[in-house]
């Protein structure tokens, strides 16, 4: 008993005393530290530095606050904001038709261009004192979402000079007189921006661009000036090809230390005008039919003065830490934000075409195996709506979440592709034969391009999001890696001390909380006292994996060290959890946020439910996976101690969430609230929403024919218009008769498939543009 007591008594010194703690136990981890961690580079370091943590770090404690998540206001667009969608927005939408630019143009009209310059939807993001619209996060995604329920080429034309480029960078580094030159002409659209980062040999590893500029002296407008000779290849450029402005990201050396900074100054921004020379720029790629400007642009020993750097000199080198605390924002609108316009309109249609298609005298939307399509588009849709409205509030409260824009780059453009797979499987035929009456095809076409571009989804997956939140997010690896690396002498060993020590009691007790978590179905785990009965349990399943995430990520990085960063396919993984338990998260507060509407209540089940199994699986895998044995079943004893509890959604589950896209109802409008509708009767989806209506009104008629038929009232022969036979038989009346013409007569138009002349039109299409060969903006100028 004694030699007990000595022992627990020595337990507490060596816990309780720092300085005892840290002879015995803190300061050999952190030699044992610093031999393990790889070396950052300057660029990792800066890319980890860059943006904020919001939601995230909760999800990553094992003890997320719900309270905070919940007390969030909820996001609402201003008046200006809201007159602007209903008035700019739609007539934009209104004016183009993606037919006549994907197939006719391969670009916007004239017109078109011209609107969007004068109604100034290129400065969304530029302050009114600069001649923008000043419009928030929240508008910015609600204009692009609009856009893209009807035009891809519109809405990228759009959102990219708002996103990361010349303007974001210039208001957050740019020198006084480059934001006064600048700006306005960009809010006006005097100037067309783009931004060139990518080469053909630094794609995803953006950090390892080979373009490079020196310093040096040369002239510049008749007099000598301290400038740079840059030379560049770069690739894959949005607007590039109409583009005024270049944004241009290359390495910058001084071999002479003119600036007095060294030889290597590092990744350097700079704004090109276009027309400069040896500017080789207006070539375009074709990316999947996507028309949307874009190409490649490069040039040779060409001489610029330092004052085009964007900050002017004193930020030289500085690019990678600007473009890095920049990111954010735009990753966490543009393509997530596109690809919920295009979920919306999937949605929509494919339900109205689900309604007014029939096979086997039945609406194809009520056989079983399109059901579940329809039932998993209504309810990605649902999440992806929640996670951009509750992003985008995030971004407007000042947040910059680096992680989480990870997530929803990654995340929405996948979701998106699921919707859109599913949307083309109910069309069939229709959707694969493109036309002015196909609305699904181009989307299908142009979702690999979102797939693809600002981070491939591959590399995001498997490097950004857990690799990035692993450092960022936890409350402890940081301030271990900044002791360990930053850090030297007893400050050192201090801030270490403190850091792995709150590290290890933050583990243990995640560790524990999650087993007991595990034993009790996670019943005495944090839920918020003001949520709603039917949630609550949900708030408490994302407590429990919330732990038992935070307790595997640490014992994954305490076994794995170094290796982990190699062990993609374990990070990706540990990714999956992090990203379903903040898209989960975002479907709970946004049904909070819309006044717990009941009739969402399938959607929100669905979704979160999904997610919660979608999580267990990836922990599921990472324990299958892990190189370690012994410890990956110690660590499937605590977090799934009485196996794996969650399943996927029941079958009447997704044939509620199918039925609200069936019918008309004002869950499906806040699902599809926001989309561009469309009101010319001449417009394929336009003549879809029309034959939606009809057949909805014709339904008690089709009742009673079908009963007139089962009653050998009526009786078909060949193949006999059944509404005139049952007019002649006076089964139905007048009145009735007509909107059962009216019905069939936009089912037949709704169901058409197009076709063509051998040419494919190209003839026809070549006298009515006749011989112009300029891009249309440059004819809109």
């Amino acid at each position: 008993m004694n030699a007990l007591l000595v022992v627990l008594a020595l337990i507490a010194i060596v816990a309780c005393v720092p300085p005892v703690r840290r002879t015995l136990v803190s300061n050999p981890m952190l030699a044992l530290y610093r031999r393990i961690l790889p070396d950052m580079s300057q660029t990792e370091k800066e890319a980890i530095d860059g943006g904020t943590v919001w939601f995230d770090g909760d999800l990553f404690s094992g003890k997320p606050d719900w309270e905070k998540l919940l007390a969030t206001p909820e996001p609402q667009l201003s008046a200006e904001e809201l007159a602007f969608l209903d008035g700019p927005v739609e007539e934009l939408c209104a004016m183009t038709d993606d037919w006549e630019i994907t197939h006719d143009r391969y670009d916007l009209p004239p017109r078109v261009w011209q609107y969007i310059k004068d109604k100034g939807f290129l400065g969304m993001i530029i302050p009114r004192q600069y001649g923008g619209l000043g419009f928030s996060a929240l508008a910015h995604s609600a204009v692009v979402m609009k856009l893209s329920t009807r035009s891809n080429a519109a809405a990228v034309s759009v959102m990219v000079p708002n996103s990361l480029g010349p303007a974001e960078l210039l208001l957050h580094y740019g020198t006084e007189a480059q934001k006064n030159h600048y700006l306005p002409r960009l809010a006006k659209g005097q100037e067309i921006p783009c931004f060139a980062l990518t080469s053909p040999e630094a794609g995803s590893d953006a950090a390892a661009i080979p373009d490079f500029g020196v310093v040096c002296r040369g002239m510049h407008e008749g007099q000598e000036v301290l400038g740079m000779r840059v030379t560049w290849d770069k690739r894959y450029i949005t607007l590039g090809p109409i583009a005024t402005l270049l944004g241009l990201a290359f390495r910058l050396y001084d071999p002479e230390n003119l600036l007095g900074k060294g030889e290597d100054l590092g990744i350097t921004c700079a704004l090109v005008p276009t027309d400069h020379p040896g500017v080789n720029i207006g070539r375009r790629h074709l990316p999947l039919n996507a028309v949307f400007q874009n190409g490649p642009n490069s040039g040779k020993d060409v001489f610029m003065p330092l004052d085009w750097i964007i900050g002017g000199p004193a930020y030289a080198g500085k690019g990678w830490m600007m473009l890095m605390n920049c990111l954010a924002a735009g990753r966490s609108i543009s393509l997530p934000t596109s690809s919920v316009g295009g979920a919306k309109a999937m949605a929509r249609y494919t339900g109205a075409y689900a309604r007014v298609r029939s096979q086997f005298k039945t609406p194809i939307g009520k056989l079983e195996g399109v059901e579940e399509a329809l039932g998993r588009i209504a309810a990605n849709t649902y999440m992806m709506d929640a996670a951009r409205i509750i992003t985008a509030g995030s971004l407007d409260a000042g947040e910059k979440p680096s992680v989480i824009s990870a997530i929803m780059k990654y995340h929405m453009t996948e979701r998106v592709r699921k919707v859109i797979d599913d949307a083309m499987d109910v069309q069939g035929g229709k959707g694969i034969c493109l036309g002015p009456n196909n609305w699904a095809g181009r989307g299908y076409q142009v979702v690999p391009v979102g797939i693809t571009v600002e981070g491939a989804n591959i590399l995001t997956r498997s490097l950004m999001v857990f690799g990035q939140g692993a450092i960022r997010c936890h409350p402890y690896v940081l301030r271990e890696m900044r002791a360990a690396k930053e850090m030297s002498g007893v400050e050192a060993q201090i801030e270490f001390d403190r850091a792995f020590s709150g590290h290890v009691v933050h583990s243990t007790l995640n560790g524990l909380r999650a087993f007991v978590h595990g034993l009790t179905g996670a019943a005495f785990a944090a839920a918020p006292e003001g949520a709603a009965h039917e949630t609550r349990a949900y708030y408490k399943d994302l407590s429990r994996i919330s732990a038992g995430f935070a307790f595997l990520a640490d014992v994954s990085m305490l076994v794995l060290g170094g290796s982990l960063k190699r062990r993609e396919k374990i990070s990706a993984r540990l990714g999956d959890v992090l990203s379903m338990m903040y898209l989960a998260s975002c479907a709970l507060k946004r049904y909070e946020d819309t006044g717990r509407p009941t009739a969402d209540l399938p959607l929100l089940h669905w979704s979160v439910q999904d997610a919660l199994l979608q999580a267990q699986t990836a922990i599921d895998s990472v324990l299958a996976n892990f190189p370690n044995r012994p410890v990956a079943l110690l660590l499937r004893a605590v977090l799934l101690p009485l196996g794996k509890p969650f399943k996927a959604p029941a079958d009447e589950l997704n044939h509620r969430c199918a039925t609200l896209l069936l019918e008309p109802s004002e869950a499906r409008e806040r699902l599809t609230a926001g989309m561009y509708l469309p009101k010319s009767p001449v417009d394929a989806t336009g003549k879809l929403e029309a034959a939606f209506a009809a057949t909805l009104a014709c339904e008690p008629i089709e009742a009673k024919l079908r009963k007139a038929q089962k009653d050998g009232r009526l009786v078909r022969r060949m193949q006999e218009d059944l509404g005139k036979l049952a007019r002649e038989q006076g089964v139905i009346d007048a009145e009735e008769f007509a909107l059962w013409q009216r019905k069939e007569e936009l089912r037949k138009e709704v169901i058409k498939v197009d076709d063509f002349p051998q040419d494919f039109g190209r003839a026809e299409i070549a006298e009515k543009l006749g011989l112009a060969a300029k891009p249309a903006i440059a004819r809109a100028a």
